[in-house]
């Protein structure tokens, strides 16, 4: 029975802890507001609002016994009562040892003191100071904070005014909310792959179409040759072959009728499955659009923890700050708020501590003694947000930043002197880059803005910096609004699809390869009037180069764009856009240069969703070779020799692959001895190199098929496997294998000089 009490209270733990922070948050808001107006009929209200969320954080407290917050709400009932009924004025150290109290109490929240009715020293404190004033011993609330809170008002908060619309709600806890998501979204492999069936059955019925046309073209002539036939005479024409040849026309016309009866049954399949997935799209759609309103929160949910932090850095600091906060009824994915809390802290500290100025010298420049800060968020478009936060302080002065720079060695100082204002701004997102003079626990140590930029980065956002000496600076954040599903576009480079996330794609185009310049040792193109640098996208995912583009006279570019870098990657073929899937990489491979996750297609084929920050990066450092020295390069080598590889695990296949390209072989992978046979049948190989145990189709079993068929019988194969033992080494000889490698034994060399021999 205790077992079960135990678990009981554990769930209710869980509960409150999600209503007192809500009624902690409502709490601190409202003594930010009576900052503004410490008295008014609107002051009034206020005080009696906070009266009403401290009343019922206490009742909730009493419920799972935790007697310390208990005893705190007690105590602040007490405080506003007295400011109810104004026996107790709002002053700006009243407010300072009500925030006091509140920080007590989100530590107690979420601290684990069920159940103990001692109450913590600092608590205890607190409650007795609160009493103090309760019963009117406002003189007693620290004379030096009193002096110094009514000489220096920091936070000066202006939010929108708060809607009174209200709704009913259900609460739920976000870690299943979370799951339920997860398999809502999983819902777009499905209808990815409907959408896929329908397609192949369009171009299955299309396909038998056009065979029809050219079945009936034949027909014509086989009645021409029965008719001459007919007419020879018995010395050039025998009965038995006049009797066969009618045969074939009978079947003919049975035939006709058969295919015509199967394209019809084809066509309603057609339609029927188009039917299906334009339903489960909608449907898909409407259930996933339904789910992500659930996790959708106001953005004004991170208002209540920003004008606290500002309150004590401005008071902490001596500086006067407006916080002006805008656009918080705009909703955004909650985890997308989670994951934008830390990197709009750092951006507030940064404004507090760098940008704006003490009073003195605000006023000394002529400027407002009260310094503005501005959080403003906006719907840039349906997938969009964008988030300002700006002030008009000092604004970044850029030759401390360049000695900054110079003196981490992030750059020699020979290229620093070279950058241009922009591109100084940007070494502010460099780790190690700091322009205070000294390291104090809010800054100095450098890592603020660039922690901001990787949050950004990973959340497949991108940010911006202005700044104008005296004038103060902002930073740009634009955001995707959700974190799984996006929109993508479709590339194939060499054999390889990948994904590109449509947020990053400026443009895409067809370029004339004879316009293709090279300025700088760096190939160019020119787009609407621009000259851009052009980037091969194989070359800088470090893919071999399977093919010559000067077959055609024109190649497809993607324009990707990020924080006013703009490059062009040459593709291989655009495919399409699409709403994708977005899966991280697992543990093992937690960072993956130029790759974010990874998406599964329609066909069910695993290809990577690539990232535009490291693609913008490692195309500046990556110099491509020009287009028509790499042609020339690969006529004066001629062509590849294509190997195929047939190997279930993904390791060994990657490192087959790995071997062989770098010895400068064309490769093609299978995941099964089937796979690999289908494969063969559609493209020309040199060579196969194969696994033996494999699911479908083993080694030994492949290595016949191969045998078997007269068009493939010449090709070499090469088995390698783990099985060293004398009887798998006379079967995979009986099945025709030309060489059988040991995994054990096996090494690059020793696989390298066996297909040497053989090709």
């Amino acid at each position: 029975m205790a077992n079960k009490n135990d678990e009981l209270l554990k769930r209710l733990l869980v509960t409150f802890r999600i209503e007192a922070d809500e009624h902690l948050n409502a709490m601190a808001s409202g003594l930010l507001a009576l900052e503004k107006i410490p008295s008014g009929n609107e002051a009034a209200a206020m005080i009696e609002t906070v009266f009403r969320e401290a009343h019922s954080l206490k009742g909730a407290a009493r419920a799972v016994n935790f007697a310390p917050t208990e005893a705190m709400c007690q105590s602040l009932e007490s405080v506003f009562a007295a400011m109810k009924s104004s026996q107790l004025q709002v002053t700006a150290a009243l407010l300072d040892l009500l925030h006091r109290a509140i920080e007590i109490l989100g530590t107690l929240l979420h601290s684990d003191l069920s159940g103990v009715s001692v109450i913590p020293p600092a608590a205890a404190a607190l409650i007795r100071e609160l009493e103090r004033c309760a019963n009117g011993a406002v003189a007693e609330i620290s004379q030096a904070t009193e002096t110094e809170a009514t000489s220096v008002n920091p936070v000066h908060l202006i939010t929108p005014a708060a809607s009174d619309a209200s709704a009913a709600t259900v609460r739920i806890p976000t870690a299943k909310l979370d799951v339920v998501m997860r398999q809502v979204e999983e819902l777009l492999l499905p209808r990815l792959a409907a959408r896929q069936r329908a397609i192949e059955l369009h171009d299955a019925a299309a396909a038998l179409s056009a065979w029809k046309k050219v079945r009936r073209q034949i027909q014509p002539m086989l009645r021409r040759i029965e008719r001459s036939s007919a007419r020879a005479s018995s010395a050039t024409s025998s009965h038995s072959r006049r009797k066969e040849l009618q045969k074939v026309l009978e079947y003919l016309d049975g035939e006709h009728l058969f295919m015509s009866t199967l394209e019809e049954r084809l066509m309603r399949l057609n339609k029927a499955a188009a039917r299906d997935q334009h339903v489960l799209a909608m449907m898909t759609d409407s259930l996933l659009n339904d789910v992500k309103e659930m996790q959708l929160l106001p953005f004004s949910s991170l208002f209540g923890v920003l004008p606290r932090l500002a309150r004590e850095l401005a008071r902490e600091q001596g500086k006067e700050v407006e916080l002006v906060l805008q656009g918080g009824e705009i909703e955004l994915d909650r985890r997308m708020l989670d994951e934008m809390k830390d990197p709009l802290i750092h951006l507030l500290r940064n404004a507090i501590d760098h940008g704006i100025e003490s009073p003195a010298v605000r006023t000394a420049a002529g400027k407002p003694a009260q310094g503005k800060i501005t959080l403003a968020v906006s719907q840039r478009d349906s997938g969009k947000i964008e988030v300002l936060m700006s002030d008009d302080g000092c604004g970044i002065d850029a030759e401390r930043v360049r000695k900054a720079a110079k003196k981490s060695g992030i750059a020699s100082a020979g290229a620093v002197d070279q950058f241009s204002e922009r591109e100084v701004l940007a070494l502010v997102f460099q780790s190690g880059i700091s322009t205070s003079p000294i390291i104090t626990d809010v800054s100095g140590r450098g890592l603020g803005l660039a922690i901001v930029r990787e949050k950004v980065d990973r959340l497949a956002g991108s940010i911006t910096i202005e700044s104008h000496p005296g004038a103060g600076t902002a930073f740009h954040i634009v955001l995707p609004l959700s974190l799984a599903t996006m929109r993508g576009v479709l590339v194939r480079v060499g054999t390889r699809p990948c994904v590109i996330p449509s947020a990053g794609v400026e443009s895409v185009a067809r370029v004339a390869l004879q316009d293709i310049r090279t300025v700088e040792n760096r190939q160019t193109i020119v787009l609407v009037g621009q000259v851009i640098s052009l980037s091969d996208l194989g070359d800088v995912l470090e893919l071999p180069r399977t093919a010559i583009r000067d077959a055609v006279s024109h190649a497809p570019v993607v324009v990707l764009s990020q924080n006013d870098v703009r490059i062009a990657f040459l593709v291989d073929e655009i495919l399409g856009e699409q709403e994708i899937l977005v899966k991280n990489l697992g543990t093992q491979l937690v960072r993956v240069r130029n790759v974010t996750g990874a998406s599964v297609l329609g066909s069910g084929q695993v290809v990577p969703v690539l990232n535009v920050t490291d693609l913008l990066k490692s195309a500046v450092l990556h110099v491509t070779t020009p287009f028509a020295d790499a042609v020339s390069e690969q006529r004066q080598a001629g062509t590849k020799r294509t190997v195929l590889v047939a190997e279930d695990s993904i390791t060994s296949r990657s490192l087959l692959k790995n071997i062989l390209e770098s010895a400068g072989y064309a490769v093609t992978t299978a995941v099964d001895g089937m796979d690999a046979y289908t494969t063969l049948k559609t493209a020309q190989f040199d060579l196969v190199v194969s696994d033996v145990e494999m699911p479908r189709m083993d080694g030994f079993d492949l290595t016949a098929r191969i045998r078997a068929d007269k068009h493939l019988a010449e090709i070499p194969v090469v088995l390698v496997t783990a099985l060293d033992s004398r009887e798998h080494r006379e079967r995979g000889i009986d099945a025709g294998a030309n060489a059988y490698i040991v995994k054990s034994s096996f090494d690059q060399s020793n696989l390298l000089e066996v297909i040497g021999r053989l090709i």
